[in-house]
């Protein structure tokens, strides 16, 4: 009977797979990403955003997008329609703005816009990753 209950739970892990461990919000991800010294990705989202709902049910499932994201990174989504906060600076009229930032807040590259397929965004986040490791330690010049 123990191994069952042990198999079943086994395959229901394997079955729902990873998440992304998103950060609670802006604030204690920006809090977290100085104390880690991480690159942040800060996603400026709504929920009914044909984009965004692509994004998040294609891209952001993705296993290797999700092992890099929670290894590498700290993750913030933003909801326009759920009034989440952001900060003005980082505020784009459109939706999906998929946003890297140094721990200080400040961007380090123009926001993509748009839903991005995994492909493309484990390249992408290749780059942020290297380029934050490259910079002086992680901290914005």
């Amino acid at each position: 009977m123990f191994k069952w209950i042990i198999s079943c739970l086994l395959l229901g892990s394997v079955a729902f797979g990873a998440q992304i461990n998103w950060a609670k919000d802006f604030q204690s991800g920006m809090a977290l990403a100085k104390g880690q010294n991480k690159p942040v990705l800060f996603v400026f989202s709504r929920h009914t955003c044909k984009y965004c709902v692509l994004l998040e049910e294609t891209t952001f499932k993705d296993q290797k997008v999700i092992e890099m994201l929670n290894s590498r990174f700290v993750p913030i989504i933003s909801y326009t329609d759920e009034n989440d906060y952001t900060p003005n600076h980082l505020y784009t009229p459109g939706t999906p703005a998929i946003w890297f930032l140094y721990p200080s807040s400040e961007p380090m590259f123009q926001p993509l816009m748009g839903a991005v397929d995994a492909q493309n965004f484990l390249k992408a986040l290749t780059i942020v990753d290297e380029e934050f490791k490259n910079s002086t330690n992680g901290k914005a010049k």
